[in-house]
C-alpha cells in the first residue's frame, strides 16, 4: 500500500506502471537532485527484475551521478497518475529511502544528468514529479 497518491486515475485509460526506488539525501536544508533536460528528479529509477530497492538505488545513483551511496531507512512511498511526454499515460509507483552520498567513484554514465544540491524551498514547482518533492519534505 502506498502512503500517498498524486493525480487521479482516469477510467478507460491504459496506464504504464513502473516501480522504482529513490534516494532522499538532505543536508543543511539542501536536497540532492539530478537536473535533466526534462527538469529535476531524485536520484534513483526503475527496479530491475530480481533487484532489491537498495540495489536499485545504488545502481541508479552510480549511473546518474557516479556516486557510491549508502541506503538507510525507508521513509515512504507514493504513486502518481499522469501523462508522460513520450510514454503516454503513466503510473510511477515510487519507494523512498534516506540515503547518503559517500564517494564519487566514476563520471556519470548518463551525460544529461547533473547532480545538484539545491535548497529545498527552491524545488517548489521545479521537480517533475510532485511526489518526489513530497518525499523530500517528509
Amino acid at each position: 500500500m502506498t502512503a500517498k497518491i498524486f493525480g487521479e486515475k482516469k477510467e478507460g485509460l491504459s496506464y504504464r506502471t513502473r516501480i522504482g526506488a529513490y534516494l532522499v539525501a538532505v543536508c543543511n536544508g539542501r536536497a540532492a537532485v539530478v537536473q535533466t533536460p526534462r527538469g529535476y528528479f531524485l536520484l534513483g529509477g526503475k527496479i530491475e527484475e530480481g533487484e532489491t530497492h537498495p540495489a536499485c538505488i545504488q545502481r541508479e545513483c552510480l549511473e546518474e551521478s557516479g556516486y557510491q551511496v549508502s541506503v538507510g531507512k525507508f521513509i515512504g512511498s507514493a504513486e502518481t497518475y499522469c501523462r508522460h511526454p513520450t510514454i503516454g499515460w503513466f503510473h510511477p509507483v515510487q519507494y523512498y529511502y534516506i540515503a547518503r552520498l559517500e564517494k564519487q567513484m566514476q563520471s556519470p554514465i548518463e551525460p544529461d544528468h547533473r547532480l545538484q544540491w539545491l535548497p529545498i524551498e527552491e524545488l517548489e514547482g521545479r521537480m517533475v514529479l510532485e511526489s518526489q518533492l513530497w518525499a523530500i519534505k517528509k
